[in-house]
């Protein structure tokens, strides 16, 4: 697994849209934050842009992500916000330069579907807040973000779940949004889990479909060969006027309840107020007791 190169001062972070349209006004929180970690921000063509609700049109957004993607003075590219869209550029790009000489490609949401085909690399990307609501995440999600990028050492500690599976792991963290992921299923962009910790987070599903989600991610053998699995927030759920009649984190343990991996609920990442980095590809350590669950890296 090929990890960026960590920031130092001065270097150039790209700001652009691959999904919803953005405009520069809405940036200032991000820009900054930049600038007090000694940062330079450049601000991409796709922010201003307007094509519905995309941030101009296909073409005009996969144009912008590889003139950053291709400029050597740009160290990293930081999506500005997510909603829907990603994954309608990632066949027109052009990742020959990237794989060469990689940067740290960073957002959440949406971004799943850079950090799915990404991984398949073997390229570590940074799964942590967008630009576009930062200033209502906790003052240690935008701390990850720094430690991340300037190659710090991150550790986490967590509450226990009564729905954990206790146990010791190692493997390389991969994952993100779990309807990205599901969308991606079947394409060159789909996970390869073996051997690995399987992160998922979500917003505003219907619980039926975290339901069908988890069973086609099983139906897919993406879950048989699992080191461990992590959980982040599912949050603002929707029910049924039947009620479906599981939390969207027990649906979850219900599905890997016959393997035999650690699963850690809790994890301080997804659309949360404390919105976590996650250096995704590189390889971890999950301890889940029943005092608490740690992720540490493994340098």
């Amino acid at each position: 697994m090929k990890k960026p190169t960590s920031l130092k001062k001065n270097d150039k972070v790209a700001i652009l849209a691959t999904a919803r349209k953005v405009k520069k006004e809405e940036l200032q929180p991000a820009i900054k934050l930049l600038e007090s970690w000694n940062l330079i921000s450049v601000i991409g063509s796709s922010i201003g842009l307007e094509e519905h609700q995309f941030a101009g049109n296909d073409e005009e957004r996969a144009d912008d992500f590889q003139q950053q993607l291709d400029n050597p003075e740009i160290k990293a590219i930081w999506c500005a916000k997510g909603g829907y869209g990603t994954v309608r550029i990632l066949d027109k790009i052009d990742f020959s330069a990237f794989k060469k000489n990689p940067k740290w490609i960073i957002g959440y949401s949406d971004v799943t579907a850079l950090h799915s085909h990404i991984h398949n690399f073997e390229i570590a990307t940074l799964h942590a807040q967008m630009c576009l609501g930062l200033d209502t995440k906790s003052k240690a999600s935008r701390e990850s973000l720094r430690k991340a990028l300037f190659g710090e050492k991150i550790q986490y500690n967590f509450k226990a779940s009564k729905l954990n599976r206790l146990g010791k792991a190692k493997g390389k963290i991969i994952g993100g949004n779990l309807s990205v992921l599901y969308s991606l299923c079947g394409s060159n962009s789909a996970l390869k889990t073996d051997g690995k910790i399987l992160f998922l987070e979500d917003l505003d599903e219907y619980l039926y479909h975290i339901d069908r989600m988890m069973q086609n991610l099983k139906r897919n053998g993406m879950l048989e060969n699992l080191a461990g699995l992590i959980i982040g927030g599912m949050s603002d759920m929707n029910d049924n006027e039947i009620p479906f009649g599981k939390t969207a984190e027990e649906i979850i343990a219900q599905t890997v309840a016959n393997y035999n991996f650690p699963v850690a609920f809790n994890f301080p990442a997804g659309h949360i107020e404390n919105n976590q980095a996650i250096i995704l590809g590189k390889e971890i350590e999950l301890i889940v007791s029943e005092e608490e669950s740690i992720v540490n890296y493994i340098d």
